[in-house]
């Protein structure tokens, strides 16, 4: 039986991370195989919390690198409580964003030195990574379109046009660097069409 592995899904807003999520997971469900479904920043009780932290509006924001320490805070918690556990127990981890956003989001986005991140990465998971990341690409302004319509913006939701183009650059280079890792989508189309190729490429990369 292949071993559980640990799956993580990644994009800029709006890209339809959360409605293809459920893909996957039917896709898991469809062959019997345990799962847990789980998101960054949070899922641990104490990453949660600090999940709060990190995205509500503030008119007193945190700075850049307390930003990039809140998010490493919170994935050494969930780590060790959530995605550890349960790839002991047998279960596959569907994760909602893991270090991959931290390069790009603070990385990119925030401009702050990938040395840092490179360093943090090290202390809190210096062996442990995604089997499969699965990368929903879509155009910034498609997907600040999309994600304006869902409603009210959280903080880092709420940056501009320029932000998410370097957020979209850095996850470009990721996958680059990592095509083994990788799985590139192409979010642009609509959900079924994304959702059947989705389904398409998982079962040949997992099942074939």
């Amino acid at each position: 039986m292949q071993k559980p592995q640990f799956v993580t899904l990644e994009g800029v807003e709006g890209a339809g991370k959360s409605t293809q999520k459920q893909v996957v997971c039917e896709l898991l469900a469809s062959r019997d195989i345990p799962f847990i479904e789980t998101r960054e920043p949070g899922g641990s009780p104490h990453a949660e919390q600090i999940r709060e932290l990190l995205l509500a509006p503030s008119q007193t924001p945190p700075s850049d690198l307390c930003e990039l320490l809140l998010m490493f805070a919170a994935r050494a918690d969930h780590i060790e409580q959530t995605i550890q556990p349960a790839l002991a127990r047998g279960h596959w981890v569907i994760c909602d964003r893991f270090t991959d956003a931290t390069y790009a989001y603070q990385g990119g986005g925030r401009a702050l030195p990938a040395a840092w991140i490179e360093t943090l990465e090290r202390l809190v998971h210096p062996t442990f990574g995604p089997d499969t990341t699965i990368l929903f690409d879509v155009p910034v302004d498609v997907g600040l379109a999309r994600a304006t319509q869902r409603g009210t913006l959280d903080r880092i939701e709420s940056e501009d046009r320029a932000f998410f183009e370097r957020v979209r650059a850095s996850y470009h280079a990721q996958a680059a660097s990592e095509p083994a890792r990788y799985v590139v989508v192409d979010a642009t189309p609509n959900a079924d069409d994304v959702s059947q190729s989705l389904r398409e490429t998982l079962t040949a990369r997992w099942f074939s």
